[in-house]
């Protein structure tokens, strides 16, 4: 008997799993279960959670690019441009988090200490990059291009103050200012800031805005049937559909744009109308964003294509 005690005591103080097994795994979930809940939480303290605004960044940066590629192959500018933009997009979010003016908010110590490292870390590379971009009075012409985009996010932020009401025009607002990296990247790259640089913003100013003003309508207009119904309540949409087409008419019977660049809108026109007859079927958001992510690619190797093969 003393020896069977001994026994159980030696288990309990050597191997203490083999005693209270389901009490310890429970604990060991729900610790595991706080950390991911701590991290999941950190990052979206610091990493931005529009997604769709990466696109609206990216996808101007890359055909500014493409298009300058075909007179100059300057890489390294670009470099430090994507590096000074793509910091100051994601710097935004963690010092909305430290202010407390967004959502989520750092509420401890450890959050503080946390988002503080990323807008150092942040601060430091866009920093370092613009630097040596604008090093000795070199790409004079960004310091404008950046003033008319600190503009643009400061009444794009005013514009949220005024509620849903104006919730489409701060976003189109702040499209504006991030498609500026079309011409930025176009400039850096060739050095000049010339007509293409000013054609290339306002395509892709078009192309952004018509894809927000759709992805919105049919986020509001999922449940509707009939050609009737969504004419009732897509009829901006259509005019906008209607505009734009008419701008890159105008742009290309001027001769701003080659006329055959045109064609990069055709998938985007395509679809917008193509919406007013389409049969009604269950919105899955996700698979609205990837339909959408392929418009994006589809018009960047169209744009860069059409304006190469046209020059």
């Amino acid at each position: 008997m003393t020896t069977m005690r001994a026994t159980i005591c030696d288990l309990h103080l050597n191997n203490p799993a083999a005693v209270m097994p389901e009490h310890l795994s429970s604990v060991t979930a729900a610790t595991g279960s706080a950390a991911k809940a701590r991290r999941e939480r950190h990052r979206a303290l610091i990493i931005p959670r529009e997604h769709g605004a990466w696109g609206l960044l990216l996808v101007p940066m890359i055909t500014g690019a493409g298009v300058a590629f075909r007179q100059c192959s300057h890489i390294f500018p670009l470099i430090l441009l994507s590096a000074a933009a793509l910091a100051l997009f994601w710097l935004r979010t963690p010092a909305e988090s430290l202010l407390g003016t967004s959502a989520m908010r750092a509420q401890t110590s450890e959050e503080a200490r946390t988002v503080k490292l990323a807008i150092a870390v942040l601060g430091g590379t866009a920093t370092l990059a613009l630097c040596a971009l604008l090093w000795a009075g070199r790409n004079a012409d960004l310091w404008p291009l950046g003033a008319a985009v600190a503009v643009a996010f400061i009444a794009q932020a005013l514009l949220k103050k005024l509620g849903r009401r104006a919730r489409m025009l701060s976003q189109i607002v702040g499209t504006i200012g991030l498609t500026a990296s079309a011409p930025a990247a176009y400039y850096v790259i060739t050095g000049t800031f010339d007509l293409t640089a000013w054609m290339v913003w306002l395509a892709n100013i078009l192309f952004a805005g018509d894809q927000i003003h759709y992805v919105q309508l049919r986020l509001h207009t999922a449940k509707l049937e009939g050609l009737r119904s969504k004419i009732a309540q897509g009829w901006r949409f259509a005019l906008g559909q209607g505009l734009m087409t008419t701008i890159l008419t105008l742009a290309c019977m001027s001769r701003l744009m080659p006329a055959f660049v045109s064609l990069a809108f055709a998938p985007l026109l395509f679809r917008g109308w193509f919406y007013f007859v389409q049969e009604p079927s269950p919105l899955i958001v996700r698979r609205l964003g990837w339909n959408e992510l392929k418009h994006a690619t589809a018009f960047c190797v169209l744009f860069i294509a059409t304006y190469t093969l046209a020059r």
